[in-house]
């Protein structure tokens, strides 16, 4: 079996506070991109699960995200088959674009459907939150969701399925630990200023997807997050400050990053500057769209 292990960029992000279990409120909303990993499965004999990759920066054993999803579901399910999980990697890792919750997504998914197990969306999007915050959102077949809780709690948009944005996307060869970047925004007491602003814009970013207006969508583009991570990694402004130069408006941070994504009105538009900014800096560039 074959899928797609899609990515993500966050229209909006507001972390509202630390949960006495040490996660953190969320009020965001996601949109799903067409870059994705390839993930292959494979039942085999035995119970063992196997996981195999083309890329360096993922773990091959138990604390992969996707070997953790199989073994979740091996486990709750009783099943007495194993797996082999291959992964091809074309999501920048560490890039707050989802890539590991996507691929455990995926896998919840995949072998749901392999091994006969029949269990609903629902389900598997519980089983998902126990593995990452990030997991449920990818279970749920949604290009646009608002999230709130930790992540466990997904309201799919389906007005917007037939919506598309498109982007120009930048990730610099950085990798940042996500759980770094909430400590230290639990320490900046003024992030927490974000609680009084959260509920009204993201219900603000939703209605302007609604309208489809790309005007109010760029307006209401925030992450509380940009200002814990981008002055202890300054290349995130270079990146934001590069494509304001190139005309975009509104670029934003996706996550925890350091992906930086901006959005533009064509695919014509995508592609062109895509294209001149590859040609610049060792960044990752990429002309995106909803999918």
């Amino acid at each position: 079996m074959i899928l797609r292990s899609y990515a993500k960029v966050n229209l909006c992000l507001y972390v509202l506070n630390k949960r006495p279990d040490t996660y953190h409120n969320l009020d965001s909303v996601f949109e799903r991109i067409n870059i994705f990993d390839t993930i292959g499965l494979t039942q085999t004999s035995g119970t063992a699960i196997r996981l195999a990759t083309n890329s360096s920066q993922i773990p091959v054993d138990a604390s992969n995200l996707a070997m953790r999803a199989a073994k979740l579901l091996q486990d709750t399910c009783q099943v007495k088959k194993g797996v082999r999980i291959v992964i091809q990697k074309n999501i920048p890792v560490g890039a707050g674009m989802g890539g590991g919750s996507s691929n455990a997504a995926a896998v919840l998914v995949g072998l749901n459907k392999l091994w006969t197990l029949r269990l609903s969306v629902k389900k598997l999007a519980e089983l998902g939150a126990k593995i990452g915050a990030d997991v449920p959102f990818f279970v749920y077949n949604t290009r646009f969701a608002r999230i709130r809780g930790i992540g466990d709690l997904v309201e799919p948009v389906k007005a917007l399925q037939k919506n598309t944005l498109w982007h120009v996307i930048v990730t610099p060869a950085l990798h940042v630990p996500t759980p770094q970047i909430y400590k230290r925004w639990d320490s900046i007491k003024k992030a927490r200023r974000a609680l009084t602003l959260s509920q009204g814009n993201a219900t603000l970013m939703v209605s302007a997807l609604q309208k489809n207006n790309l005007v109010s969508i760029r307006t209401y583009l925030y992450n509380s997050l940009e200002r814990v991570t981008i002055p202890l990694y300054p290349e995130i402004q270079r990146i934001k400050d590069r494509l304001a130069r190139s005309g975009l408006g509104a670029v934003l941070m996706s996550g925890s990053g350091p992906t930086v994504f901006g959005i533009v009105s064509s695919r014509k538009e995508a592609l062109f500057l895509s294209r001149q900014l590859k040609k610049e800096r060792k960044w990752s560039v990429f002309a995106a769209r909803s999918v």
